[in-house]
């Protein structure tokens, strides 16, 4: 556990490796707070670097694990003249490097999300954006790569046809032929990019083919997947539940090789953690980032961009 240090001056000074990690910096400013005799230092950041649009609330599948299964809200889509301001107004943000159109939608439903892409990237900015996959055609790939698109990460949440039907109710043969297709589109563009990254759901019933997903990643050429635990918004999810309330040992974890151009680099699995409860970290925060939903309205992260209810591990429903 890194050791802070109080000069006699009543200064804290903080390890640098600590801050270094943290992408921290010396000069920072801290909030100060208080609980029990612990004393909590919570970096006051100065700016957004990563802005998440939510260019949709349709979708074009009906998952098991999705939050669509309880949530409360319309569907409906981002207005362009909603999306025109809010690129006018990141002007205003001198930190922010990425936008990240992902949400509780699927993106590439909206009919005008090109022109979406087209306009963020016009003001310099970084993009990424959250998918199935399913609409992820040759034309549409190719569009995407055109537009600079460097980042696409896509849900898979099995690696056999059967399992991810069961999720997802729909065919892995038709998102995997459109990864393949994008990879060509790239090569056909002479683009490294949009690299590409595979979001898993861990579930009881698709943990073990959790191996032969990396397997996977290395063929599409994926440089990162991304696990995550699932939430259980109905009572059927909560038997998939993997985590509970002692902490357990994780996944196994493990890195493949990404040929990209003349060099190679590696792919990363990253893992999270497997036990139930809050604690004082928040990626969100991490990151410097913030959310804007299809109405335009800013919220701090996902989880309260909406309005549901979700069951904890020992089965009480929580709003």
């Amino acid at each position: 556990m890194p050791k802070a240090v109080m000069g006699q001056d009543g200064s804290i000074r903080l390890p640098g490796d600590f801050l270094l990690r943290r992408r921290l910096s010396q000069g920072m400013e801290w909030w100060l707070d208080q609980r029990d005799v612990a004393l909590i230092l919570l970096p006051r950041l100065s700016d957004v670097r990563k802005l998440y649009v939510e260019p949709t609330t349709v979708c074009n599948l009906n998952c098991r694990t999705c939050i669509r299964n309880v949530w409360k809200d319309s569907e409906a889509h981002m207005e362009m003249e909603t999306l025109r301001q809010l690129v006018e107004q990141t002007k205003e943000l001198s930190d922010l490097r990425r936008v990240v159109f992902s949400g509780l939608g699927e993106p590439l439903t909206h009919p005008h999300i090109l022109e979406m892409v087209r306009l963020v990237r016009e003001r310099g900015l970084a993009v990424t954006i959250g998918s199935n996959g399913l609409l992820l055609e040759k034309a549409m790939s190719r569009e995407l790569v055109a537009l600079g698109v460097d980042r696409l990460v896509v849900s898979l949440d099995g690696v056999t046809p059967e399992t991810y039907t069961g999720v997802r109710g729909a065919m892995i043969s038709q998102v995997l032929d459109n990864i393949r297709g994008l990879n060509e589109a790239k090569r056909e563009l002479g683009s490294l990019t949009p690299t590409l990254g595979i979001e898993f759901i861990a579930l009881r019933s698709n943990i073990a083919e959790l191996a032969d997903l990396t397997g996977l990643a290395s063929q599409l050429g994926a440089a990162r997947v991304l696990v995550s635990n699932v939430l259980a918004y109905t009572d059927e999810m909560r038997d998939e539940i993997l985590y509970g309330y002692e902490p357990r040992p994780p996944f196994n974890a493990g890195s493949w090789p990404v040929k990209a151009d003349a060099w190679v680099m590696w792919g990363t699995l990253e893992l999270p953690r497997m036990h139930w409860g809050a604690e004082q970290h928040c990626r969100f925060v991490q990151d410097r980032a913030m959310v804007v939903g299809w109405d335009g309205g800013v919220v701090p992260c996902y989880a309260l961009s909406h309005n549901y209810s979700y069951l904890s591990v020992d089965g009480r429903r929580k709003e």
